[in-house]
């Protein structure tokens, strides 16, 4: 039996990837904060695939997340085959308005998080399984130091930087790690309302889940370095990593300054 290990499975882009990973015969452990939701998918997974599935409720952030994941992996005998680092926050707010909790949070599930798990995870491919697949999500901001965004471009930069270098550590193991870095999907996390994503989709500003996820995991298992979807999105990287800073101090007014007098 082969295993897939997705963390941010509940809904979303990890929700599509427990979907399609299931569909290629992968059992899932599926690992979120979100319970209900969490248990409910893993349930429907099951019964529409017919594969094995573990709901594993789990806040990413507590000092133990990557002892209890490698716990229960270890406590049913299970060397993962394929990991996929997809949970994540977003904010559209100034570091300042962010406070000392959510900061840490960014900091705690989009860097400690995905270094512990790719790490401990690697390992167990490379000695118990003779290698397998690690698929880490990073996002086109990466490239894009934008006010509003400081937080989540500075630290999906380091889910880029970290993978690219672990993939050339792992590589005499077996084991493959792709970064993926999106821009333009059609979710929930970014705030846009549905009647507007779905005219995005419509208009091809915007991609589905499905698309998204279906094109990374062939990047992933063709062991390629990095993935990123769309032409539009590789020439905006870069157009807006060469905008002056004028430019970004507009945005700020425009978006983060109005934002905030609307809010008072």
């Amino acid at each position: 039996m082969k295993w897939a290990v997705v963390t941010g499975a509940s809904s979303g882009i990890g929700l599509e990837f427990a979907h399609q990973l299931a569909e290629r015969g992968y059992s899932i452990m599926m690992v979120s904060n979100q319970g209900n939701e969490l248990v409910e998918w893993a349930e429907k997974i099951h019964e529409q695939y017919g594969v094995t599935t573990i709901a594993h409720r789990l806040d990413l952030t507590e000092p133990a997340a990557i002892d209890s994941v490698t716990g229960v992996l270890r406590a049913n005998g299970i060397i993962p085959e394929v990991l996929v680092n997809n949970a994540g926050i977003f904010d559209f707010k100034k570091v300042e308005e962010l406070g000392r909790r959510r900061l840490n949070l960014y900091i705690d599930l989009h860097i400690r998080a995905v270094t512990l798990l790719s790490a401990e995870i690697a390992m167990m491919m490379a000695t118990e399984a003779n290698g397998g697949y690690i698929l880490n999500m990073s996002s086109m901001s990466c490239w894009m130091p934008m006010p509003g965004i400081a937080m989540y471009s500075a630290t999906k930069a380091y889910i880029r930087a970290f993978s690219r270098a672990l993939r050339v550590e792992m590589k005499d193991y077996g084991v493959s790690v792709t970064v993926a870095c999106p821009g333009g999907i059609a979710t929930s996390l970014f705030g846009l309302p549905e009647k507007w994503r779905r005219f995005a989709v419509r208009i091809g500003v915007l991609v589905t889940p499905h698309t998204f996820v279906r094109r990374a995991l062939r990047k992933m298992f063709k062991r390629k370095a990095q993935y990123i979807n769309g032409g539009l999105n590789r020439l905006s990287i870069v157009a807006v990593s060469m905008l002056p800073e004028w430019a970004r101090l507009m945005i700020k007014r425009v978006g983060l300054d109005r934002k905030e007098d609307k809010n008072k």
